[in-house]
């Protein structure tokens, strides 16, 4: 979950790669991180998030793609929970000391959010652009 944080999580696989029932998966991971693998995983999406506001040039919508969050209403709901702050007011905090920006077209390059815009059976870091950065 800690690797793949912003993919889809099958439970049932995750479970079943540590030998028990969905069911059981569940309780035991609360026992041990005091929340359920679901809750884990929205605050592991929620603290990249919040790095990508802080540091990358990127839409809110955009961040909320990125960090595995299908759901625009959700992923402000869930950071303000988390944060105290809509996404935005999260953002002009941050900026107001004085960070930059990395530009929006490194930061999806980066985290893989160009993987759409690759066609069949061009490879990895063939863009159909003229080879611009961006």
């Amino acid at each position: 979950m800690d690797r793949d944080w912003a993919e889809p999580i099958d439970l049932d696989a995750v479970a079943g790669a540590a030998g028990y029932s969905r069911y059981h998966f569940i309780r035991v991971f609360r026992a041990v991180y005091g929340q359920t693998p679901g809750q884990y995983l929205s605050r592991r999406r929620i603290e990249r998030a919040e790095e990508l506001l802080r540091t990358a040039d990127l839409s809110v919508t955009e961040i909320c793609a990125l960090v595995g969050f299908t759901s625009l209403g959700t992923f402000s709901s869930s950071f303000k929970k988390h944060t105290g702050l809509a996404p935005s007011a999260y953002r002009a905090r941050h900026l107001d000391q004085g960070s930059a920006l990395v530009p929006g077209c490194y930061a999806l390059l980066w985290h893989g959010g160009f993987k759409a815009l690759q066609g069949p059976g061009q490879a990895r870091g063939q863009e159909r652009n003229s080879g611009e950065a961006c």
